[in-house]
């Protein structure tokens, strides 16, 4: 989701001091943000620019710039650090981009408004939260191919899957619920009632 404030560059926090110790400028209007698994690159989605700014931890600068996204907004990292797969918002698509290279290697269809994405612990799928077809489509990362397409609420903007891959939570903006998926039948198995409007959902270690 966007931070106030973050207009035009991504701040970096010393936890130790919660402290701002570095200001990263990238492209217009930062949206989303993923870090590699072994911490080297953060990777930011640009959804007024259409890009994609990578960002090297050790120096704070930015070393690529990624561009043919379309208002980029949700982005996850495979659990191997290979790839990095971008919701495109207007273009409902999920852009894969090869981190050795930073080039996109391939383009998936998706619902409409594709929003937040999550990728299970083992790396075998990408779970894609669609804000208008109100549906989570299901991508192989083996073939790029989407296998599943489950209906959940309304405006499902965000999506986490437990640390065990069994299930994908989904908070739907307008239903005011949160659809529990079984990741092994892609199915929705619960529906919990929460507050009005939930945007935002992350699951405990």
């Amino acid at each position: 989701m966007a931070v106030a404030g973050l207009s035009i560059g991504q701040f970096v926090n010393a936890t130790a001091t919660n402290t701002v110790v570095a200001r990263v400028p990238v492209g217009v209007d930062p949206w989303g943000i993923a870090i590699t698994p072994s911490g080297t690159y953060a990777y930011v989605t640009n959804n007024g620019g259409n890009t994609v700014s990578v960002i090297a931890t050790a120096t704070n600068t930015v070393t690529a710039t990624i561009t043919g996204l379309s208002r980029p907004l949700g982005i996850a990292i495979t659990p191997n650090g290979s790839y990095a797969y971008v919701a495109n918002y207007t273009a409902n698509t999920v852009s894969v981009i090869a981190t050795a290279t930073n080039t996109v290697t391939d383009t998936i269809s998706v619902g409409t408004n594709p929003q937040d994405i999550a990728i299970t612990p083992n790396g075998s799928y990408v779970y894609v939260s669609n804000q208008i077809s109100n549906n989570v489509s299901v991508i192989s990362t083996a073939t790029n191919a989407v296998i599943a397409t489950t209906t959940v609420g309304t405006q499902p903007n965000a999506i986490a899957i437990t640390p065990n891959g069994s299930f994908a939570y989904v908070a739907n903006f307008s239903t005011n619920n949160v659809k529990v998926m079984s990741t092994a039948t892609n199915l929705v198995t619960a529906t919990i009632a929460v507050g009005t409007n939930p945007n935002g959902v992350v699951i405990t270690p």
